[in-house]
C-alpha cells in the first residue's frame, strides 16, 4: 500500500494509527486524513520523535497493509 492509497482507505487506517499511537486524539487523526506530512507533523509534535522518525513509522505500518 503506498500514501495515495491510504489516502482512499483512511477509515481503515486511521484505526491503525490510534492503535499505535493512543495518545492521539480522534480530532487529531482525522486532521490528517491520510496526508503523511500532517500525520508525521501530528506525531512528532505529541511524541517528541523527529520528523523522519515519524515517517519511518509510518511508512512501516502502511507496508504492514
Amino acid at each position: 500500500m503506498n500514501w495515495d492509497q491510504v489516502e482512499g482507505r483512511w477509515t481503515e487506517f486511521k484505526g491503525r494509527v490510534r492503535e499505535a499511537y493512543g495518545e492521539l486524539s480522534d480530532d487529531e487523526v482525522e486532521k490528517a486524513r491520510g496526508d503523511r506530512e500532517q500525520l508525521a507533523g501530528i506525531v512528532q509534535a505529541k511524541y517528541g520523535k523527529s520528523k523522519e522518525d515519524a515517517r519511518n513509522e509510518l511508512d512501516r505500518m502502511i507496508a504492514e497493509l
